[in-house]
């Protein structure tokens, strides 16, 4: 049997502790202590992620997409396979050897896509990027926890709180999506997305996008158009 290696580990920002990448063959993890965040065999939900939203965005030529979290690059890629030609996307990623990794032991998951020239890469919390832009976005793609509450870092859970979603809508265009990422279904986070005027859509996606492997939540929230 192949052992599991560690490669890597750096802190995250914000006393969420430590991230350690890990390798067995050609397999790779992300692990926060005991959680596996994420694994480059199991990659559906997070293309999903995109590509759910993108398909609501079909007749815009030029969408301007804000992701939230650069992980292994699978909402990312995903999201450039759909871009039209004018369009960008900004990925915030607030732990610096994430950005690291990408580019060094990553590099062939990422696949050259932090060098396409409608990328740009932010090293910071995504909610900065969202309470600074008003009208900024067509979607806002967020894959930054566990879900709607902060697992790794407990300043995640200001992004799906009430004053969290008043700036996703502001931020937003009209007819703009955000789409959220979760490893479970939260009733009261998806009230929380009505309360806030969103017409919310909650899908069920399964984690290897081969209908198989643990099922996943993604809530699409579009603002009024």
């Amino acid at each position: 049997m192949i052992r599991w290696v560690q490669l890597d580990a750096g802190e995250m920002p914000g006393g969420g502790g430590e991230l350690r990448l890990m390798q067995r063959g050609t397999e790779y993890s992300i692990m926060s202590g005991p959680i596996e965040l994420m694994n480059s065999r199991l990659s559906g939900s997070e293309e999903a992620l995109a590509t759910l939203a993108q398909a609501r965005l079909a007749d815009r030529p030029a969408p301007a997409i804000l992701i939230g979290g650069l992980g292994m690059g699978f909402t990312l890629r995903a999201a450039l396979a759909g871009l039209p030609p004018k369009g960008s996307i900004a990925v915030a990623e607030v732990t610096p050897k994430v950005i690291e990794w990408a580019r060094g032991h990553l590099a062939a998951l990422h696949a050259g896509s932090l060098d396409d020239s409608r990328v740009s890469v932010r090293l910071g919390d995504v909610g900065a990027l969202i309470r600074s832009g008003r009208g900024a976005y067509d979607a806002i793609l967020l894959d930054v926890d566990n879900g709607p509450e902060g697992l790794t870092r407990k300043g995640n859970d200001a992004l799906y709180d009430r004053r969290g979603l008043a700036d996703a809508m502001t931020a937003l265009r009209p007819g703009g999506v955000l789409s959220v990422w979760s490893s479970a279904p939260d009733e009261r986070f998806t009230r929380r997305l009505r309360d806030a005027g969103f017409a919310v859509e909650e899908m069920k996606v399964r984690a290897t996008g081969k209908g198989r492997g643990a099922r996943h939540v993604i809530w699409l929230a579009v603002k009024a158009g």
